[in-house]
């Protein structure tokens, strides 16, 4: 996230809101100004580095291989073992008779 600072002191900016914008687009970054003076932004910008924060994690979490291994844990795999018997195709198949 790219945060533009003091932007209650707009008659002495040295960056524009549009070359702020385009760094943060260069950058694949979210952009913000805030001003601590006034509270502009302040917390919104906090909120949203949070969240990225947090789904950044959670991403991770969900795509490492001890959480995968949880998750099959409970399951249940059917294996035929090569019988292809009338009975045991019923078992395994769910719309067919």
């Amino acid at each position: 996230m790219l945060v533009g600072n003091k932007c209650d002191l707009e008659n002495i900016r040295d960056v524009s809101v549009e070359e702020g914008k385009s760094l943060a687009e260069a950058e694949g970054l979210f952009f913000m100004e805030t001003s601590a003076l006034d509270s502009t932004n302040v917390k919104k910008a906090f909120e949203i580095v949070i969240r990225e924060i947090y789904n950044n994690v959670s991403r991770k979490v969900l795509n490492s291989d001890t959480y995968k291994a949880e998750l099959s844990l409970d399951r249940v795999t059917l294996v035929n073992n090569g019988n292809d018997s009338k009975q045991a195709q019923s078992y395994f198949s769910c719309c067919s008779s």
